[in-house]
């Protein structure tokens, strides 16, 4: 691709349709009288910490974590000063088990991974207080498998690691001629151990970047 090109060109047409447009409208209108995570700042906060080229490996996430201000635009990310809820605890669990090495932070904040490319996407942005899933059905899914296209289209080499059946459902997205596509079950504790412990994502992922010539994931 041209490495000259951002998400800003890329997306500029998408943002510009009807849904993008009537998604914002809803958003701003239901913040009047409603608690709307995460912040208008943080929403699109995954495109700014990770420009399209340097994306390495990309992890789903479903929803915005939906209680507490935890959701800062980052799947599985919250803010340094929370709690690091179970799913996150369960990841850095199987890095531990995975890697060995990995000392489990003290904090849940993801932006040094997306720092190296770890690109955090949400197929849902946005989420009303102490009510998953209330923005599952507002259009959030037509612009992020937009972005999945994007990746898919403009890149080569991307390691997808889907987590449950919600992530796996952009499946169909990928075109597995170009990219790596690495499955589990979702790492909450309903299903941590219907197959994501013991999937050594992290160490699988850092070993296919070494065979493309790429700088591993310091996890």
């Amino acid at each position: 691709m041209n490495y000259l090109i951002s998400w800003k060109d890329l997306l500029y047409s998408e943002k510009r349709k009807k849904y993008f447009l009537n998604i914002i409208s809803y958003i701003n209108k239901e913040r009047k009288n409603k608690i709307i995570y995460p912040s208008n700042k943080n929403i699109f906060k995954v495109f700014s910490l990770t420009p399209i080229a340097s994306i390495k490996i990309v992890i789903i996430g479903q929803d915005p974590y939906y209680s507490n201000n935890k959701a800062h635009g980052l799947a599985f990310s919250v803010k340094k000063n929370i709690f690091i809820p179970l799913s996150l605890r369960n990841i850095f669990i199987e890095i531990k088990n995975d890697l060995g090495d990995f000392d489990i932070p003290n904090h849940g904040c993801l932006h040094q991974w997306a720092k190296q490319g770890v690109f955090l996407l949400n197929r849902i942005l946005t989420v009303e207080e102490n009510k998953p899933g209330s923005h599952a059905n507002i259009g959030w899914k037509n612009f992020t498998n937009k972005i999945i296209d994007i990746i898919n289209i403009h890149l080569t080499g991307v390691i997808f690691l889907l987590w449950g059946n919600f992530a796996n459902e952009v499946v169909k997205n990928i075109n597995t001629q170009k990219h790596y596509i690495l499955q589990a079950s979702h790492p909450s504790p309903l299903s941590a151990y219907k197959g994501f412990f013991g999937c050594r994502h992290f160490s699988k992922s850092n070993s296919i970047l070494l065979s493309e010539g790429k700088k591993p994931i310091v996890w």
